[in-house]
């Protein structure tokens, strides 16, 4: 049987590869897709296929505490969540520029702030913007193939307990927000592509 990840990664390749046979360089791809749907396993096997970088959308992450969350809509949560200022000037538009482009991760072990030593990437050819919100209107000028990653929702779940222990108020806060954007702001006919991913290797 076919491994999913492999069919999905060998999809988005073969649409890299048209982009860059027509001369369009650099290449901005949107991974884009619910947490857990199996995006952070695609990017890697898609740069390594195509000599590209891969930028963590997560490490944009605006690090509002759950009172803000809570004080607010889902329309605005899901507006909010990604600091995607940051991510377009520190990193999306200094790589296609051609130029290294250098940010300060958000401290996800500290729960806070931002990490000390920045994360750097060099330019290439084709750059893939690995997480939910990736594919925000925001960025929408910049991106060239915007691919959303599909799995089930139980898989999806799954998934997320064993990476992070259990599931509780946060995760819940966070799934609203995305299925908010994943249905009202990006639903599935806006993406250029979409690829299965319902069982990767762990």
């Amino acid at each position: 049987m076919t491994d999913p990840s492999t069919t999905a990664v060998s999809a988005i390749v073969t649409r890299i590869r048209r982009l860059l046979d027509q001369g369009t360089a650099p290449v901005l791809v949107a991974l884009d897709g619910h947490s857990c749907a199996g995006k952070s396993w695609l990017a890697p096997d898609v740069a390594a296929e195509v000599d590209g970088v891969v930028v963590d959308g997560d490490d944009f992450y605006a690090g509002d505490p759950a009172s803000a969350w809570d004080a607010r809509t889902v329309v605005d949560d899901a507006e909010r969540c990604i600091d995607w200022r940051r991510l377009r000037h520190e990193a999306l538009e200094p790589l296609l520029a051609r130029s290294a482009a250098s940010w300060h991760p958000y401290d996800w072990d500290a729960g806070g702030g931002l990490v000390p030593a920045p994360t750097i990437r060099q330019p290439a050819a084709v750059v893939i913007l690995d997480g939910v919100y990736s594919a925000r209107a925001e960025l929408a000028d910049l991106v060239t193939l915007s691919v959303l990653v599909e799995a089930p929702a139980a898989i999806r779940r799954a998934r997320m307990a064993r990476r992070d222990g259990r599931i509780d108020a946060w995760h819940e806060r966070w799934d609203a927000a995305e299925r908010h954007y994943l249905t009202q702001v990006r639903p599935p006919g806006s993406f250029d592509l979409v690829v299965a991913n319902a069982d990767p290797p762990d």
